[in-house]
């Protein structure tokens, strides 16, 4: 009998993931069950390097959900769909790598397979989750999210405005969230560094997402041609995948 991907709670990942959020609070709420199941997967455990991605998604998101609360977004239908189908898109990729299918985008495989370790580490692992959500994951959820509302993804308009400010969100975790994830004699490097750590991850993850804004504007322009948007998804899974790979390996020390 082959063993079950999630050992011991198997059946209550099986469980988390049939629900399907229908608004932020929701989604918050599935991050923080699967927070608590990662973190008890043999045999890494609390050191689980999908915890450390997830962990961050979730810190995010709270931001988000505190944001909308405060009425900080000029549209906040838009960014409220736009982080259901962007979740949706995480959880889907763990719905399909618990099956077993093949549908599992490959980027996100990549991180799946660090699961039982031994060379995961904390902050290389929830860049790599990172990479995989925003390169991949987030053009495809702004296509569904402006077809479901009906409107389009325009520079400068509202919407662009919302999804901007989500990298002010980043840049106001990323500190605290990264030292969480150092060793002493890191954080000791760290304090010497001053605040150029936390510029420049933060600058990579506005580039990043700008990115996947263009390729939202292009998925968007050839969205009912069935066979070519296969081939930018395809075309895009490879080029994370490829990043993805560098970041979980030894030459990315570098980020921790």
């Amino acid at each position: 009998m082959t063993q079950p991907i999630w050992g011991p709670v198997q059946r209550q990942m099986s469980t988390i993931l049939q629900e399907h959020p229908d608004d932020v609070p929701a989604v918050v709420t599935q991050l923080q069950a699967l927070q608590d199941v990662l973190c008890q997967v043999p045999p890494l455990l609390n050191s689980n390097p999908l915890a450390d991605f997830n962990k961050l998604y979730l810190a995010i998101t709270e931001n988000v959900l505190d944001r909308l609360y405060a009425g900080k977004f000029k549209d906040p239908a838009f960014l409220s769909r736009l982080d259901v189908e962007f979740a949706g898109r995480y959880f889907d990729a763990l719905r399909y790598w618990t099956e077993g299918s093949p549908a599992c985008p490959g980027v996100w495989a990549g991180l799946f397979t660090r699961i039982p370790g031994p060379d995961a580490r904390p902050l290389p692992s929830a860049v790599a989750g990172v990479n995989a959500h925003i390169n991949f994951d987030l053009p495809f959820a702004l296509v569904t999210t402006f077809d479901h509302l009906g409107t389009d993804p325009i520079d400068g308009s509202d919407q662009h405005h919302d999804y901007l400010q989500v990298n002010d969100i980043f840049a106001e975790e990323i500190p605290g969230l990264r030292r969480g994830y150092l060793d002493r004699w890191q954080l000791l490097i760290d304090t010497m560094n001053g605040d150029l750590d936390d510029w420049w991850q933060g600058e990579m993850v506005e580039y990043t997402r700008n990115v996947a804004w263009r390729n939202a504007q292009k998925l968007w322009a050839i969205r009912h041609d069935l066979a070519q948007l296969d081939h930018e998804r395809r075309r895009l899974d490879r080029t994370a995948t490829g990043l993805g790979k560098l970041l979980l390996s030894p030459f990315a020390d570098f980020l921790q």
